[in-house]
Formats: C-alpha cells, structure tokens, sequence
C-alpha cells in the first residue's frame, strides 16, 4: 500500500525573502514534496494560511506521515490544530520534524522540554556523520553526509534522550549535535532531523532527501495490535470461588 505523505511549511520566509525565493521558488514544502517523490508515496503539501493551517480533520485522517517544517511563525499555529496533530500522533500517525521546527508547538508539546539549543548563522561546514549505520533511516549512505554551508546548531540541546540517535553533526566552529533523532510517542513515531536551513540549499540536496524519504518509510504507521484502553470486561470469571 501507498504511503500518504503531507508536507507542511509556514511558507512564510519565501514571501519576505528573495534569496528563500530565489533558491526555493515553489517553497521549502514544494522542493521537499518533488524531491521525495518516488514510487509508493502519494505526497500532498499544505501550509500554515490555509484554512485550518491545511490540517483539516480530513487531511490529517489521511495522512501516514506528516513531515512539519516551521521557523518564524511557531506562535501563530492554533493549539486547537496542535492537539489535532498530536492525537494523530498518538493514534500512529509518523511526524518528522525538520531543523527549526523543534521549537515548533507541536514538537514541544511531544518532547514535553523546552527544545532549546544555540545556534549561529555564519556557513558553516557541516558533517552529519551517521552513529547508527543499521538503522533505516541511514539506508544507502556512507559513513557521513557533508553540507558546504548551514546554520549552526550546538549542544546543549534540550530534549528527552533520544531512543535512537541516528546522526551526530560537526561544525567548522567546534561545536557538536545530535541531529537524528527518534522517538515513540503512543503509537506513533517521531523523527527530528537537524539540517534545513532557509537560506541554504539544503533540500535540493540528495542525501538529506534521501534521510527524509528513508524516514517517512520507518515512521510510517504499523498496523499491529490495537490497544484496549479503559474499563475491561474479564475473558474469564474473576473473583472468589465457592
């Protein structure tokens, strides 16, 4: 069965910013929707202007994964839209959070932490070298994957532990960062991935769409067991026997 993508962006910094607009002319959802683009994935784009943000009760039913790229708007997400997603979330729907989406409401409110970090924008060269080579989201890398120029994210970052940590990145200024992150929340789970700067090419590059392609496949739905939650009838009779 088909995957059912929905990317979401503010789509904000692509109207207030030529360079954005120069290198991202259809929008940051727009380049990531084209460039994921393959076979098993039926991918939708939405953005934070349309009604309901584009998360209707109807789009996020139908959605496996929503990947969420946020930055300059976070405050203007309706919490009424935020706890839709995150009861999708919980329901078993994947998130994939990408780079300053972790101060996202919806990423917050996950991580139940401030989602802190520094930061610095001077071109950067990243390396975001891979510490789990087995995991799937690694699938059809090398030992690392290097950016020419990014925003800076360093540690301290402050999030739960990760349940597994995919990607650790380096900068040219010394610092560090844990830059793949994953986690189970009910039963749904979640990817942070760092890279994705703006005012830099980042998703036009084909190792970063690959990471985000690999990640909508793991964080998509598993349709296991369905939990019982609640007062439960016994299968057998309980109670003292005469």
């Amino acid at each position: 069965m088909s995957i059912r993508v929905t990317v979401w962006n503010e789509n904000r910094h692509e109207f207030k910013n030529e360079k954005v607009r120069s290198i991202y002319p259809n929008g940051i959802h727009g380049a990531i929707a084209e460039g994921i683009a393959e076979n098993g994935l039926e991918i939708r784009t939405a953005w934070l202007d349309q009604p309901e943000h584009g998360l209707t009760e109807a789009v996020l039913a139908d959605t496996d994964v929503l990947i969420w790229w946020g930055h300059m708007a976070h405050g203007e997400v309706q919490d009424d839209i935020v706890d839709r997603v995150h009861k999708r979330v919980l329901e078993g729907m994947g998130l994939i959070v990408l780079h300053s989406g972790h101060f996202s409401k919806i990423f917050k409110k996950l991580m139940g932490t401030s989602c802190d970090l520094k930061w610095r924008e001077a071109e950067d060269k990243e390396r975001l070298w891979v510490v789990d080579p087995s995991h799937p989201i690694a699938e059809g890398l090398g030992a690392y994957i290097e950016l020419p120029a990014e925003e800076m994210y360093g540690e301290h970052f402050d999030i739960p532990a990760p349940e597994e940590l995919v990607f650790v990145s380096w900068f040219t200024g010394g610092e560090v960062f844990r830059s793949g992150c994953t986690y189970r929340r009910g039963q749904g789970k979640v990817f942070y991935f760092r890279p994705g700067h703006e005012t830099y090419p980042t998703y036009h590059n084909e190792e970063v769409l690959r990471v985000i392609r690999n990640g909508v496949r793991w964080a998509a739905p598993v349709h296991g067991a369905k939990p019982v939650y609640g007062n439960a009838k016994p299968l057998e009779p309980v109670g003292p026997k005469e």
